[in-house]
């Protein structure tokens, strides 16, 4: 597995622990980062995904449910949730990843940590949400921007850009 591959399906691992169990994002992250031993630019990616995801989860949900009607977001498995979080967060917010390796990425999650059918699953979404992504991108960064300016915001439970700026 690639290093950066890698990387996602630690992070997979931690949005999974944080969604089923909801367990503090920053210690789970810390824990699945110990326990991976990986390079300090490896780490800070993974922390850059689960806190870039973990507080737009409702948001992305919801552009999720838009594009897998057939799949009410309660019967989606919570592993192939958060592997289209992660695509979804990828594509649309954090402008490292072009789209087509953040689908192609989400596919070789699916077929690490998903069932037989979540590869055909993610590719179909993805593939629906892709076509809407500046929409997406757009949409997104408003509710970012407007979060910024609420009571009680805190800057470092919502990282959502480069880890390299």
């Amino acid at each position: 597995m690639k290093p950066r591959t890698r990387a996602r399906g630690v992070a997979l691992q931690a949005l999974y622990e944080i969604d089923m169990v909801g367990h503090p994002p920053g210690r789970v992250v810390e824990e699945r980062i110990g326990e991976a031993s990986l390079d300090t630019s490896l780490s800070e990616f993974i922390r850059c995904i689960v806190n870039g995801v973990t507080p737009l989860f409702e948001t992305l949900d919801q552009f999720i449910a838009q594009h897998a009607p057939e799949w009410p977001l309660d019967q989606v498995a919570t592993i192939d949730r958060n592997i289209l979080r992660i695509a979804l967060w990828e594509f649309a917010v954090y402008s490292d990843t072009p789209i087509k390796v953040a689908i192609n990425e989400a596919i070789e999650l699916a077929k690490a940590y998903g069932s037989d059918s979540t590869p055909r699953f993610v590719n179909g979404v993805l593939g629906s949400l892709a076509a809407r992504q500046n929409e997406i991108r757009e949409s997104l960064r408003s509710i970012m921007e407007k979060r910024k300016t609420e009571p009680g915001f805190d800057p470092e439970q919502n990282t959502s850009t480069n880890p390299r700026n």
